[in-house]
């Protein structure tokens, strides 16, 4: 599967990144996972991505990432607080497939 997480700068979702990987790993799935800057979506978006994930603390670009997420028919959602620290791998993990179901 080929996650893309959209944060402020792309770097700080490092640390999320690991821990979504891990998690589904513990599920027998291998995951992509591609972190980029909001400056970055809509060039992003004309590659295959599966889903689209935003962090927590760009909330209030949802909107403007969706609508890019929506044209290039990758569902997209928003990352909850709780799951964006290096222990919130689970949460994570059920959200995202929450979103692709």
């Amino acid at each position: 599967m080929k996650v893309l997480f959209v944060c402020s700068g792309g770097m700080s979702s490092a640390i999320v990144v690991k821990a979504l990987k891990t998690e589904a790993k513990k599920h027998g799935h291998e995951m992509e996972v591609h972190a980029i800057g909001t400056s970055e979506v809509e060039q992003e978006m004309q590659k295959e991505w599966d889903v689209c994930m935003v962090a927590p603390q760009i909330k209030h670009r949802f909107d403007q990432v969706k609508v890019h997420a929506d044209e290039a028919g990758v569902p997209c959602g928003a990352i909850p607080a709780q799951a964006y620290t290096p222990l919130g791998g689970p949460l994570l993990y059920k959200t995202l497939n929450e979103l692709i179901k």
